[in-house]
């Protein structure tokens, strides 16, 4: 199997900028390098901050732009994101008994669970008792298929100050609720913008840059700096035995 991981777009409506970037600009050159190159994908997963302020005009651009690719998408939030306003943009897209923007796709490769960590009013990641039992119930009822986990905060420090200090929260909780399996493949994610991959707990994961702003490599200071790197989304082939993840950095208009 082989698809698309895409992550904070952080879409403005169409013609703003943002940190002095055109994210407009930016996403449309991802999507035409996306379909040039990787229309036989069998999916596209995004794994939150779709729009920078939660714009409606900004869901509906990355609704537009998405169906272009002719095969599915499945969005999810993270902590820029409007649930209320995504809901309505988005009315296709599940929820859970709770309202929560988080569900389950069955794909060639196994079971993708795509987690919902909005913690509204804050940018850190919450993950609260009732999304949990969602996700454990979910655990047990695919306990003997492949898992593969998106979400948009990463659930475990990574070392960098800025991006820990708003990552999730209840990070022991939410390794208790996947310490009674083995199936987990492993675990993307976003809100960092660097392009990174590990194992935590048995489990190997990555993540990568967005679409149009970046965090900067330091592993000192609590302060966000934004930079200005090359924009880039993952191309990921899925089989029985392997996992291989691609970052790829799209070419840009000039």
């Amino acid at each position: 199997m082989k698809f698309i991981h895409l992550t904070d777009t952080h879409l403005m409506p169409p013609g703003q900028l943002l940190k002095g970037l055109d994210p407009e600009l930016r996403f449309r050159a991802c999507i035409d390098d996306i379909t040039r190159s990787h229309a036989d994908a069998e999916c596209c997963v995004m794994t939150g901050d779709i729009a920078d302020l939660g714009q409606e005009e900004a869901y509906r651009f990355f609704g537009e732009q998405m169906d272009r690719c002719g095969f599915d998408y499945h969005p999810m939030i993270g902590n820029h994101d409007d649930r209320d306003v995504f809901r309505r943009c988005f009315p296709d897209t599940p929820v859970d008994e709770n309202g929560y923007i988080q569900y389950q796709v069955i794909t060639s490769a196994g079971v993708f669970l795509l987690l919902d960590t909005l913690h509204i009013g804050s940018h850190d990641g919450e993950f609260c008792a009732q999304r949990q039992a969602w996700l454990a119930d979910r655990l047990k009822q695919h306990a003997e298929v492949p898992v593969y986990l998106f979400m948009h905060h990463p659930p475990f420090e990574l070392h960098l100050p800025c991006i820990d200090c708003i990552g999730l929260k209840q990070q022991e909780a939410f390794a208790e609720t996947l310490r009674p399996y083995t199936n987990i493949q492993h675990i993307f994610f976003g809100h960092a913008h660097r392009p990174l991959s590990g194992n935590w707990n048995g489990i190997s994961f990555s993540s990568l840059r967005g679409t149009n702003h970046q965090v900067g490599l330091d592993f000192n200071s609590t302060t966000i700096d934004y930079v200005d790197e090359r924009p880039e989304y993952a191309i990921v082939f899925l089989s029985e035995n392997q996992l291989v993840v691609h970052t790829h950095c799209y070419p840009l208009p000039d």
